[in-house]
């Protein structure tokens, strides 16, 4: 590997987040009129559909909180973030504290909340604003949701599940994948007690409960002792959640000093892509199925903005933390799939969403699940992720003479 090879990765992560994706959402996504964020955008930037989504909400507070956070303090990423938030504390929960799934654009409610990552994305967003704008309501904000996610942990849809009592009780993996990430992200709100004893769970949730040996796989849904059930939702993989959930745990890993756990999150990580890589056209599949039958999701060979991006961020991690050559070389691999084809040279930003074949099937930058969120932080991530590598391999060449 070569620095200069290094360096020219660092300048395009660094600057097509800071100047082209980043720049994208400030200008066509503040709701200047109404508060709070337009996702719903088109390929050019323009809206299509002014509904708000509160998780797309609570992430882009996050987003623009830790830009200015962790990038630079710039006063516009602060202004934005607060412009979120205010929206947010005005119209996002009921009368319980639960977040709605959706509001319209002046803010009425129009999904309740019957989906628990709409509180997870709450208490993230306001977590990381609480850091750079100390205000105690957005403290009590953060823990108050986070609260009630562990309450609700054990039935998350709560009185609005659809499933017969009793007749299947799978769990499924992201909620277990996002409290990963959510406690270390929160760690300076929490009881470091509490912190501790959640994190030692959910990395046993993943790594021994959701984790199959027999496969070298971590299955979306499985029973309460972790064993398989042989339906539509038991055989689902998705390849690019095992990708993601990954490096949260490497996270939690570096955090606990823990090499081995890092060791065997590559192991898992190599697995999946090795497993959802489409052989034949190339990139990550969206869902497979375990025992190869037919995936009950229509979209299951779409190649998909968030996974390749995600795949991006645990690839450059376990190679940083391990220096295993298989991460480096799948990370060229994705790095040339995904530049080639997501990136929109014409107007910014990434398509989200590209049919087998590498084409963009739709043309949105935004809609009801793509915000500003998977491309930015995987950009900002991938970046902070290659410097540490130019520094190690700097640091070895100069040993070395």
């Amino acid at each position: 590997m070569k620095s200069k090879e290094l360096a020219s990765y660092i300048d395009l992560y660094r600057g097509s987040l800071l100047n082209d994706v980043i720049p994208f959402w400030v200008e066509h996504s503040l709701d200047k009129e109404f508060g709070g964020y337009f996702t719903c955008l088109d390929r050019k930037g323009d809206v299509f559909d002014t509904d708000k989504f509160m998780w797309l909400q609570g992430r882009q507070v996050w987003m623009f909180s830790s830009l200015y956070d962790k990038v630079e303090k710039r006063q516009e990423w602060l202004d934005i973030a607060v412009h979120g938030a205010e929206f947010l504390i005005e119209h996002g929960r009921d009368a319980e504290g639960n977040w709605y799934f959706s509001l319209d654009r002046q803010g009425k409610p129009l999904m309740q909340p019957y989906n628990i990552f709409s509180d997870c994305f709450a208490a993230l967003g306001f977590s990381a604003l609480y850091k750079v704008k100390p205000e105690e309501v957005y403290a009590d904000i953060a823990r108050s949701t986070f609260e009630n996610i562990l309450k609700r942990r054990g039935n998350p849809k709560g009185k609005y599940n659809k499933v017969f009592p009793g007749s299947r009780p799978l769990k499924n993996f992201s909620l277990p994948m996002i409290l990963c990430n959510l406690s270390l992200e929160m760690e300076h709100l929490l009881d470091k007690e509490v912190a501790n004893t959640l994190v030692q769970e959910v990395v046993h949730e993943v790594m021994e409960v959701f984790y199959q040996p027999d496969t070298g796989l971590i299955m979306e849904n499985v029973y309460p002792d972790g064993n398989v059930s042989d339906s539509f939702e038991g055989r689902v993989v998705n390849p690019g959640h095992i990708l993601e959930a990954m490096w949260f745990i490497m996270d939690q890993a570096v955090r606990l000093d823990d090499q081995a756990l890092i060791s065997r999150t590559v192991e898992v990580a190599m697995r999946a892509l090795d497993y959802g890589w489409d052989k034949q056209l190339g990139g990550i599949l969206y869902f497979k199925d375990v025992k190869g039958f037919p995936p009950q999701q229509l979209e299951w060979d779409q190649k998909l903005w968030w996974v390749h991006i995600e795949a991006l961020v645990c690839l450059l991690k376990g190679y940083q933390h391990t220096g295993d050559e298989r991460c480096w070389e799948w990370f060229q691999r994705v790095h040339e799939y995904t530049w080639t084809r997501f990136p929109d040279p014409g107007y910014g930003e990434w398509f989200g969403y590209l049919n087998r074949q590498g084409e963009p099937l739709l043309s949105l930058k935004g809609g009801k699940w793509k915000g500003c969120f998977h491309v930015p932080r995987g950009l900002y991530q991938c970046w902070k992720a290659l410097e540490a590598i130019a520094e190690k391999h700097e640091s070895l060449t100069l040993q070395e003479k």
